[in-house]
């Protein structure tokens, strides 16, 4: 991608990745801070990357390695799906 060469018109994104061991409740206040919208574009994955969970302020995406994960995730947590037509 190639910077506009106006320095007002430039774009920039900072990375931040940690690897942390999973406990119960370790992502908690981030899980917080993104409902509240301080912070925007997280994912975290597990280390393979083969899951993948994007939570936003209102919702979250969750990827899985396979339909089969899919279909069971999305009938443990039916609930939580939407209830607009087309599922968004």
């Amino acid at each position: 991608m190639e910077d506009d060469p106006d320095p007002e018109f430039r774009t920039y994104r900072h990375l931040f990745a940690a690897r942390r061991p999973w406990r119960r409740g370790c992502i908690d206040e981030l899980l917080r801070d993104i409902a509240d919208d301080k912070v925007a574009g997280v994912l975290i994955t597990d280390t393979r990357m083969q899951r993948i969970h994007h939570p936003y302020d209102g919702g979250a995406d969750v990827f899985l390695a396979t339909l089969e994960e899919r279909d069971r995730m999305r009938d443990r947590h039916a609930d939580w799906l939407s209830s607009h037509p087309s599922g968004l």
